[in-house]
C-alpha cells in the first residue's frame, strides 16, 4: 500500500493513501519529521524522563508524571482497547518511528541538550493524549477551595470561584443555515491554552478512499480529535468545565516492606514501589510511588499526617475514548458524530456539530463519575464510604440548536457537572455580536475571533464611578476610565491604564491582612503551585471580590482608591496596552536571548481572550491555540490559523509564517484542491 505527502503554501500537510493503516503510519511519519522534538519532549513528559535532559526544571512534572502513574495508566488503556483501534493506534506509532530519525536530525534541540531519539511504543500515543489533559479538568482547585475554607471559613470559598489561571478553556459557536449567507451552517471556535511553540494544535489533512478530512491534530495523537470536517459533517469541542477528578485525603502507614492504606472497610494494603529519576547536572532523586483503593498518592505518604490521592476516570475505567478516533474520521452525518461519541472518556467536552444535510449537534461527552456533592468542592476523607463512586453520569446533557448554540466554559450546558465555571463575558459577548446579523460567512468570522470588549471590567468601573474627595491626578485617571470604550486594543492607552490599576487593587486585596492566611499555601508538590498562589488567585476573581458580601472584613472601595492614589501620578496615557501585554509562549528548551514578544490584543474576559496574570504580569501565556470556520456550504471556504506555524523547527520557512495572520486577526484559506498543492517526494 502506498501513500503520498502534500503541502499547501503554509507546509500544512495532506496526506493521501490506499487504506487507513497505511494513512495513519503517514501521519505518524510526518508529524515524527515536523515536530521530533515536541512530540520526544511529550512522549518523556508522560513517563516522568524529562528532567533527564532538561534539567532540574523538569523535575517537578517528572515526579508527579510517575506518582500519578500516567504511562502505567496509559498501558492499562491500551491493553483494553478492541483490535482494531489498536491497530491503528500501531499503524501510527510505526510512521512515528519510522520518521524520528530524519525529524531530530533537522531539529537543533537535540544536539543542544545531547537528546537521542527513542522508540515510541504501542501506548505512547495514549501517554501524550494523557500528560497534555491530567490537568485539564483543575482537579489542584480542590486543594484551593480545602485550604480556602481551613482558613477562612466555608463562607469564603464562592468568593472565589471562577475558571482560574492554570485551566484550559475555549470558544465555540454553531451557526444554523438559516443564520448564514450560504445556505448552510458554519461552525467556529478557537481553543484557548497555553501557547506553545511549536503549538499545541497540527493542522492536517487525511485522505484515503474511506474519508477525507481536515482539522486540528494534537503532535503525537493519531486522527483528529477535536476539530475537524470531513466535507460532509463537522465538528468541534469546548472544555465543558465539568468535575470528574477526586482528591481523597489518605492516612497511610508502613506494614514492614509494604505500606497499607485506611479506607472504609478498614486498613488495606496499598501498591507501593520506587522509582529513580534521572536529573541533567544533577544527582538522581528517588521517588516513592504509593497507589490506593482510591487511586495514586500524589503527596504525602507513610511517614506524614495525611496524604493525597487521585481518582480519575481513565485509571478507573482504564479507558480515554480512542474508540471514538476512527469513527469521526469516518463520519458523514452529526448522528455519525454523536455515535462515536459514546467511547468519549477524557477530557470531558461540550461538543459541537454539524453536517451538510441540516443536522445540528450541541452535547457533553465523556465520564463523569456520581459521588456525594462534596466530592467536586473539597478534598475528602479517604474512610468514609459515602465519598465513594457510585457509577457514572447519564445520560450526559444535550440541546437542540434553535439558529445558533453558544459555549465558552460558562455555566451552561454542561452546569450539572461542574463546580466552578468561566464568568459569562464571552458567551454573551458572542451571542450578542452573532445576533447582530443573519447573513454570515467564514470569511467574516474572524471580527467574532478577534473582539476585545472586556466584560469584566464593570464591577471594577462601578467602584471607581462611586469615588469622592480624589487628587486631581487620581480623579483624571478615573474620568478617563469611566469615559473608556472597555475595549482591550494593544493600541489602547486606556486599556493599559486599566490594567495597571486592576493589577494595583489586586496586589493590595491580597495583602489585605483578612487574606493574609492564604499567603502561605499547604507544603504541597510544585506542580499544584499555580492553583495555589493566592495573587493569582484574587486577579482573577477579583470581580466577584469587589462585591461587599463576598469579604465583609475588606473594604474594597478603600483598596480601589488606594490603589488609584498609587497610579493615577504615572499613569499618563502615553503608555498603551501592547506595551505591556507581550505573549510568552511556552518552550521546553527556553532561548535565554529571547526579548518580548509580539504586541497583543485582548485580556481574559475578552472572547480574544489573550490571559495574563492581574497583578502578577501583563505578559500573556495563554490565548488562542488555533483559530477556525468550518463552512458546511463548501468546505473549501473554510478558514483557519495558528499561532506559529505548520512545522516545529526553528528556521524552517513554516515555523512561524502563520505568526503575522494570528496576530492581526486574520484567517487562512483551507486549502482541498489537490491540484493547488505540491508534492512532496519522498527524502526522508
Amino acid at each position: 500500500m502506498s501513500a503520498r505527502r502534500f503541502r499547501d503554501r503554509w507546509g500544512v500537510p495532506h496526506l493521501r493513501a490506499d487504506d487507513p493503516l497505511t494513512l495513519a503510519a503517514e501521519q505518524g511519519r510526518v508529524t515524527a519529521y515536523d515536530r521530533a522534538w515536541q512530540i520526544e519532549v511529550e512522549r518523556h513528559r508522560s513517563q516522568g524522563t524529562s528532567a533527564a535532559f532538561l534539567g532540574a526544571d523538569a523535575l517537578a512534572w517528572d515526579r508527579f508524571a510517575r506518582q500519578v502513574r500516567l504511562d502505567d495508566t496509559a498501558r492499562r488503556c491500551h491493553a483494553a482497547l478492541d483490535a482494531a483501534t489498536a491497530q491503528w493506534v500501531g499503524a501510527y506509532v510505526t510512521g512515528v518511528n519510522a520518521g524520528l530519525a530524519a525529524g531530530a536530525a533537522r531539529a537543533p534541540e537535540f544536539a543542544a541538550t545531547g537528546l537521542t531519539p527513542g522508540r515510541w511504543e504501542p501506548w505512547t500515543p495514549l501517554a501524550v493524549w494523557l500528560g497534555h489533559h491530567i490537568l485539564f479538568a483543575g482537579f489542584p482547585g480542590k486543594l484551593w477551595r480545602t485550604h480556602v475554607a481551613q482558613r477562612l471559613g466555608p463562607d469564603a470559598v464562592e468568593a472565589f470561584a471562577t475558571d482560574g489561571p492554570a485551566v484550559a478553556g475555549s470558544n465555540g459557536w454553531l451557526l444554523a443555515a438559516e443564520r448564514t449567507g450560504t445556505g448552510a451552517a458554519l461552525l467556529a471556535g478557537d481553543p484557548h491554552r497555553f501557547i506553545e511553540d511549536p503549538g499545541v494544535y497540527q493542522q492536517i489533512r487525511l485522505a484515503c478512499p474511506e474519508y477525507d478530512v481536515v482539522g486540528l491534530a494534537v503532535p503525537g495523537v493519531p486522527g483528529i480529535a477535536h476539530f475537524g470536517h470531513t466535507g460532509a459533517v463537522a465538528w468541534a469541542i469546548t472544555n465543558a468545565m465539568a468535575d470528574y477528578q477526586d482528591v481523597y485525603a489518605e492516612r497511610l502507614r508502613r506494614d514492614g516492606p509494604g505500606v497499607r492504606a485506611l479506607g472504609p472497610d478498614g486498613w488495606q494494603p496499598a501498591h507501593r514501589h520506587v522509582e529513580t529519576i534521572e536529573v541533567a547536572g544533577a544527582a538522581p532523586v528517588e521517588v516513592e510511588v504509593l497507589e490506593t483503593d482510591r487511586g495514586p498518592v500524589l503527596a504525602g505518604g507513610p511517614d506524614e499526617p495525611t496524604s493525597l490521592s487521585l481518582r480519575y476516570p481513565p485509571r478507573v475505567r482504564a479507558e480515554l475514548g480512542f474508540a471514538a478516533l476512527p469513527e469521526l474520521l469516518r463520519a458523514r452525518t452529526v448522528a455519525d458524530v454523536d455515535r462515536a461519541l459514546r467511547h468519549w472518556v477524557e477530557p470531558v467536552n461540550v461538543v459541537q456539530a454539524a453536517d451538510t444535510a441540516g443536522g445540528l449537534l450541541h452535547r457533553v461527552a465523556g465520564a463523569v463519575p456520581v459521588r456525594h456533592p462534596d466530592n467536586g468542592r473539597r478534598v475528602v476523607p479517604a474512610w468514609e464510604a459515602r465519598h465513594a463512586w457510585q457509577g457514572w453520569y447519564a445520560p450526559m446533557p444535550r440541546a437542540e440548536v434553535t439558529g445558533q448554540a453558544v459555549m465558552a466554559n460558562e455555566r451552561g450546558l454542561a452546569a450539572p457537572l461542574g463546580v466552578e465555571f468561566a464568568p459569562p463575558h464571552r458567551a454573551r459577548r458572542i451571542a450578542e455580536l452573532l445576533a447582530a446579523d443573519e447573513d454570515w460567512t467564514a470569511d467574516r468570522m474572524a471580527a467574532v475571533h478577534t473582539d476585545t470588549h472586556l466584560g469584566s471590567a464593570g464591577p471594577l468601573l462601578a467602584v471607581l464611578a462611586g469615588l469622592t474627595g480624589l487628587d486631581p491626578d487620581a480623579a483624571a485617571l478615573r474620568d478617563r476610565l469611566l469615559r473608556w470604550d472597555r475595549r482591550m486594543a494593544a493600541d489602547s492607552t486606556d486599556a493599559a491604564d486599566f490594567a495597571t490599576l486592576r493589577a494595583a487593587v489586586v496586589r493590595r486585596t491580597a495583602a489585605h491582612p483578612a487574606l493574609a492566611a492564604l499567603a502561605e499555601p499547604p507544603a504541597y508538590p510544585e506542580v499544584f503551585a499555580p492553583w495555589l498562589a493566592l495573587t493569582p488567585r484574587v486577579g482573577y476573581a477579583l470581580e466577584h471580590l469587589l462585591d461587599v458580601t463576598r469579604l465583609p472584613d475588606v473594604d474594597m472601595a478603600a483598596l480601589v482608591g488606594a490603589a488609584l492614589a498609587e497610579v493615577g501620578g504615572t499613569a499618563d496615557g502615553s503608555t498603551r496596552w501592547g506595551d505591556l501585554h507581550r505573549l510568552a509562549s511556552w518552550r521546553a528548551l527556553p532561548d535565554p536571548q529571547a526579548g518580548p514578544g509580539p504586541r497583543l490584543d485582548g485580556d481574559h474576559d475578552c472572547v480574544l481572550a489573550t490571559s495574563s496574570v492581574p497583578g502578577v504580569t501583563h505578559w500573556c501565556f495563554r490565548g488562542p491555540a488555533a483559530r477556525f470556520v468550518w463552512d458546511l456550504a463548501r468546505r473549501e471556504d473554510s478558514r483557519w490559523v495558528v499561532p506559529l506555524g505548520a512545522c516545529g523547527v526553528p528556521g524552517d520557512p513554516h515555523h512561524d509564517d502563520q505568526s503575522a495572520a494570528w496576530l492581526a486577526g486574520e484567517l487562512l484559506p483551507v486549502v482541498t484542491d489537490w491540484d493547488h498543492l505540491v508534492e512532496e517526494k519522498d527524502d526522508h
